[in-house]
């Protein structure tokens, strides 16, 4: 801290890239919508009930009164859109190796289609080899990941397939990347290119950080720095969220495109300027959004092979947000939530004038509301349902809300509102490396 208690550039950054952070600035949004304040939407929490109504309905359709069965958002149900994948790849390995090399396995795997998991746009389609199944946007770029995967696509060894590691990443190029995913003129992907860009700089992050992936620059031995972080009591050994949420922000941070947002030369990864905070402060770095999605998406989904095949325990889970991407988003603009203020958005945004969904830009400050405002809705609409169903956060999740309300709520009334295409009601310009 300055001696005029402003934090310095470097306390800044650091402070950006923590998870607290995220809740916290978003926060300072959601303030300035309360009182009206925000440059391109107007809020509407008296909508908020519809929004609960919608969700709860979707919960009780697929659980039941059982909503203790509902499992965590994660990318383990994407990789087993159609049909389990999963437990008998679990079941195959258990027959040759032992629990730790089985959940470094799924840490690998799960890693990469993260990272693959950005919009892929409203026309690509992926056939699974084999099933002859079809699937489409996040869940097919799972299978699609899956089965890249299993065909030894990220590993170096070729004794050694069901891997990832820095030399099998260095031949993620575009063409190979399209080729894998069956993209071509008649079945285009969004943001390809920035998709391939980031797994070969993912092999270079995991080269270049030995202390979280080992000297074999393996996503999967990220198990080995964890434990030394961790404590054992009571038979259990536990971790801290913060020594996973740390360990992804730094250790991949290489990553992430140069042309985000930078302070003194560093690039910040998923974080954004926010027009509408500038009136507060004119200290550096004080209207910056931390999001983070694809780290949050990523953390959220190896908690859980961590916690299903070593059977250890997080703590400190309450400081993970939601997710602020489009589905979860579409869901406040669809019930009303959230309205775009008129004229806001210039014609030029619009390139369908009879679809009325208008295209922008990661970076427009529109974009950056509507994303710090999806952050605090989830929790809000977390507590709503929670309080309908009579429970408290430890029984209904955050986590879980996301998997069972909120996400295939915002995905559900995308298909009612616009059948055509089941496109949110903002379109984003994804480079393939965001949403």
């Amino acid at each position: 801290m300055s001696l005029l208690g402003v934090p310095s550039t470097s306390q800044m950054i650091a402070y950006l890239r923590t998870l607290p952070a995220i809740r916290e600035r978003c926060a300072r949004v959601f303030a300035l919508a309360q009182q009206g304040k925000l440059e391109y939407f107007d809020y509407h929490p008296e909508k908020e009930a519809n929004a609960e109504e919608f969700c709860a309905n979707i919960m009780e359709r697929d659980y039941g009164s059982d909503l203790s069965a509902i499992p965590p958002h994660g990318r383990w149900r994407h990789l087993d859109a159609g049909h389990p994948r999963m437990e008998p790849l679990i079941i195959q390995w258990n027959a040759s190796t032992d629990d730790r090399e089985i959940c470094k396995r799924l840490v690998d795997l799960f890693l990469v289609s993260v990272l693959l998991d950005a919009g892929a746009g409203n026309i690509w389609t992926y056939k699974e080899p084999g099933t002859g199944d079809t699937f489409t946007r996040s869940e097919g770029l799972g299978v699609a990941s899956v089965h890249m995967f299993l065909q030894g696509a990220f590993s170096g060894i070729s004794q050694q397939p069901h891997r990832v590691d820095a030399e099998g990443l260095a031949r993620m190029t575009p063409d190979y990347v399209a080729s894998a995913m069956q993209v071509d003129s008649a079945n285009p992907m969004t943001g390809i290119d920035g998709r391939a860009n980031l797994l070969f700089n993912l092999g270079k992050a995991l080269r270049g950080n030995p202390t979280y992936f080992g000297n074999d620059a393996r996503p999967g031995n990220l198990i080995d720095f964890l434990e030394s972080q961790s404590i054992v009591n009571d038979g259990t050994r536990r971790v801290h969220i913060s020594a996973l949420w740390h360990l992804l922000i730094d250790g991949l941070a290489p990553i992430w495109p140069a042309s985000r947002t930078q302070m003194d030369g560093i690039s910040l990864g998923d974080v954004w300027p926010c027009i509408a905070l500038r009136g507060g402060s004119t200290a550096e770095g004080e209207d910056l959004v931390p999001f983070h999605k694809l780290t949050g998406w990523t953390t959220y989904s190896l908690i859980e092979p961590i916690q299903k095949i070593l059977k250890w325990e997080f703590d400190g889970l309450e400081d993970m947000t939601g997710l602020p991407e489009y589905r979860n988003g579409g869901l406040l603009l669809d019930f009303g939530i959230l309205s775009l203020r008129p004229d806001v958005i210039p014609s030029s945004f619009y390139p369908d004038p009879d679809s009325n969904v208008p295209k922008l830009p990661p970076s427009h400050p529109a974009i950056v509301e509507w994303r710090a405002m999806t952050v605090i809705e989830l929790d809000r609409l977390a507590q709503g349902l929670r309080q309908r169903f009579g429970l408290s956060a430890m029984q209904l999740t955050l986590a879980q809300v996301l998997e069972s309300a909120t996400w295939k709520g915002g995905r559900e009334i995308a298909k009612q509102r616009r059948p055509k295409t089941g496109g949110p009601p903002i379109e984003i310009v994804s480079d393939g490396t965001i949403f």
